[in-house]
């Protein structure tokens, strides 16, 4: 029987990721929660939001998965490093991945960030950065707009072109060459952001590199999928079971995608 990976996120932004995952590991079973009901974390006090991460984890604990990857930029910054001191299986977040490819990709040591209010106040990117490569610098802004557009389903609509133009508006006159989108729900909205930046800026989706380590964990410990058979990847949601279907179905190309609600907390 296979054992799945487990992702959990404030509400349809992880799915990013496990897009990025499906990609590069297509043997494996996929369990991910979505805390639809209680989206945004952004704003939340960290204590309250390193609660309802520790009741997602317990819940996919419960279901068997033999890894749990943070999906959601939020609760890393608030709770990552307590529930992998905390539990005997490998925990993954999205922060480092990020910061990592953003290096990488970088010419002028540059580097931009948008996310959640959360996490920027975190100074979560910052310090990873800076961790790495103690001469970048680095200029952050909070979008708290952008997640709504995402949860509701109209990020390829007009008004998310308008929201992205006015909310990027101060990065522009930064010398940035790249820019990390900070928070899962983003890379949704990437061809908008890509057009507000335009060429010279480089934006970095964590998902392929989170993507890479998540392999790179799995095979350190002897966890991955080898056998071809039948899988059944499981969604949950706590909030709407029909924006969420139709969301991640557009996202991943799924079809007749079950998604279960549960009660959280």
């Amino acid at each position: 029987m296979k054992q799945a990976i487990g992702f959990i996120d404030s509400g349809v932004g992880g799915l990013t990721v496990v897009k990025e995952v499906l990609k590069q590991l297509p043997h494996e079973q996929i369990y991910y929660l979505g805390d639809t009901a209680r989206c945004p974390y952004g704003p939340r006090d960290i204590e309250e939001v390193k609660e309802f991460t520790w009741q997602m984890t317990n819940f996919l604990v419960e279901q068997g998965v033999k890894m749990i990857v943070i999906a959601c930029n939020t609760a890393t910054a608030a709770a990552l490093k307590d529930i992998r001191a905390n539990l005997n299986i490998p925990i993954i977040g999205v922060i480092q991945p990020g910061s990592r490819a953003a290096l990488k990709e970088t010419r002028n040591n540059h580097i931009g960030v948008i996310g959640t209010v959360g996490t920027v106040q975190s100074l979560a990117y910052p310090n990873a950065l800076r961790g790495l490569n103690q001469y970048v610098e680095v200029d952050s802004l909070a979008c708290p707009k952008f997640v709504p557009i995402v949860e509701s389903f109209e990020y390829k609509s007009p008004i998310a072109k308008k929201i992205v133009a006015e909310s990027l508006l101060p990065l522009k006159s930064t010398k940035i060459d790249t820019l990390i989108l900070g928070c899962t729900h983003y890379p949704l909205l990437k061809p908008i952001i890509e057009n507000v930046m335009g060429d010279d800026v480089t934006v970095i989706n964590s998902g392929e590199e989170t993507a890479s380590e998540v392999s790179a964990l799995l095979d350190y410990h002897d966890l991955l999928e080898k056998q071809v058979g039948k899988i059944n990847h499981r969604f949950f949601t706590t909030g709407s079971v029909d924006i969420f279907k139709d969301i991640a179905s557009d996202w991943l190309d799924f079809k007749d995608m079950v998604v279960e609600h549960i009660h959280l907390g």
